[in-house]
């Protein structure tokens, strides 16, 4: 795994409106790959505040078979979830628009990374690309730069996260904080989170 990219350290924070949760919450972005998957770790305050904790990338050999680089991107996310102990874990859906190899591909990647995070009974939300560079960007076809470049002045950072992977990982996890709404009583009570405390036990 791939140490925190260059917009690493929460340099800043943006608001994301009204009806956020008082509880603080770690969210856990992720941008599938089977080659390099991205993540970005923020922390969603009380009152929608949100600072970037890390992102980076899991980086898997091209000469390691697929079943081995599935295990590892697993591992990796499976580390995050341990050091971080996130409320949600937000991944990027299949763009519709790939080749049926590369779907099928990608497809085993988001496997590991769900299988990881439902195992470890994590909040899970799903956002296509266009849905995240249109909570992000203001439009669902934004390139990574631009994506990436809002991040940056959305968060306050002194830089983009990068590499780009790591950037689309932050993004991910910051349009969770900008549309996935605050979770309800309920969906608190069943992680252990009450007011006052930031996550699970």
């Amino acid at each position: 795994m791939s140490g925190p990219g260059g917009g690493g350290g929460g340099e800043g924070a943006v608001g994301v409106g009204r009806g956020a949760s008082p509880v603080e919450q770690v969210i856990l972005g992720i941008d599938p790959g089977t080659a390099v998957t991205g993540y970005g770790v923020v922390l969603r305050r009380g009152g929608g505040r949100v600072t970037l904790l890390e992102c980076g990338i899991i980086r898997t050999s091209p000469h390691t078979p697929l079943p081995a680089r599935i295990r590892e991107i697993y591992e990796g996310v499976c580390d995050l979830l341990g050091r971080f102990d996130p409320f949600a874990v937000a991944v990027e859906d299949v763009f519709q628009g790939k080749n049926v190899r590369s779907a099928l591909t990608l497809g085993h990647a988001r496997g590991a990374i769900l299988l990881a995070a439902s195992l470890q009974e994590r909040v899970i939300a799903e956002y296509t690309p266009s849905e995240i560079k249109s909570a992000v960007a203001g439009t669902g076809r934004a390139t990574k730069e631009q994506v990436a470049f809002m991040v940056q002045q959305q968060l306050r950072l002194k830089q983009a996260p990068s590499p780009a992977d790591a950037a689309d990982g932050v993004a991910a996890a910051l349009c969770h904080c900008l549309v996935g709404g605050a979770p309800s009583a309920a969906a608190l009570a069943r992680h252990g989170i009450g007011p006052g405390r930031r996550s699970r036990p």
